[in-house]
């Protein structure tokens, strides 16, 4: 009996010391667990959350993204010394993309809203936005205040600004998977009007363009944008510091008036 007794306390035992060395070990792969930054740097590549939104981000002819966003995070990625990768998203998805570590940052004229504030690392914000509505020229006249919009039909990117501005005052709104598709909605008479960004619209709309046809009225709100990172990324203020420098040496300001968004910058 005694023996058996003994046997089982030394068993005990040795569960319990196995234990205790497996937590020691998790306790020490926590405290040297890399940074945000440590990680990109690791794997050599910062990847880019995006969707096609011009003038932020979108392709030129060899199939390349270039935009004001793009070569923003192109000249980030370079001065950490890694690569750039752009991955086109759902927008409705982006808090997951960026958890699950599809992506890295949110960078795509990302407007900061209370929930992309409390669920990212966002930086400060460097543009001016604003979510405009846009209709066909032909009838604009009609279309001058809130009050006209109600029984409009809009087309609006899903998870976007524009939807929650529609939502929030309850009127009737189609999701769709990009603001460019909200723009083809209206053009193909699908959808009465829709909600973008005024950057894209300056950018997308109006003589000149594709959609000439087509012009923005009623500002529904004014807003700003920023670049979102995982929570307690150290990339976050590394982004911060990049910009205040591109700030100093006209980098952003030049960069801006190639997009025709120098109108846009956040200077304070």
């Amino acid at each position: 009996m005694k023996r058996k007794v003994l046997s089982v306390l030394l068993c005990a035992g040795l569960v319990v010391s196995m234990m205790a060395g497996c937590g020691s070990k998790e306790d020490s792969g926590q405290g040297s667990e890399a940074t945000d930054m440590e990680y990109v740097k690791d794997k050599g590549t910062l990847v880019v959350g995006i969707t096609n939104f011009e003038p932020m981000d979108y392709k030129d002819e060899s199939g390349e993204w270039i935009g004001f966003d793009a070569d923003l995070a192109k000249a980030f990625a370079e001065s950490l010394g890694v690569d750039v990768e752009f991955v086109e998203i759902d927008w409705d998805n982006k808090i997951l993309e960026l958890d699950g570590k599809t992506i890295d940052c949110v960078w795509n004229g990302m407007t900061l809203t209370p929930e992309v504030t409390s669920s990212m690392d966002c930086t400060d914000a460097y543009l001016a936005n604003a979510q405009v509505v846009v209709v066909p020229s032909d009838v604009a006249d009609q279309y001058q205040d809130e009050d006209s919009l109600a029984d409009l039909n809009f087309a609006a990117e899903a998870g976007s600004a524009g939807e929650a501005e529609l939502e929030a005052r309850g009127l009737n709104v189609t999701p769709v998977t990009a603001q460019a598709d909200a723009l083809m909605e209206v053009a193909a008479g699908t959808s009465d009007a829709a909600v973008i960004d005024l950057l894209m619209a300056a950018a997308m709309i109006g003589e000149g363009t594709s959609y000439e046809d087509l012009t923005y009225t009623v500002h529904l709100s004014s807003e700003e944008y920023g670049v979102g990172f995982r929570k307690e990324s150290d990339l976050k203020e590394e982004l911060n510091k990049f910009f205040d420098t591109c700030y100093e040496d006209g980098t952003i300001q030049e960069l801006a008036e190639t997009y025709g968004v120098q109108d846009m910058l956040v200077t304070e």
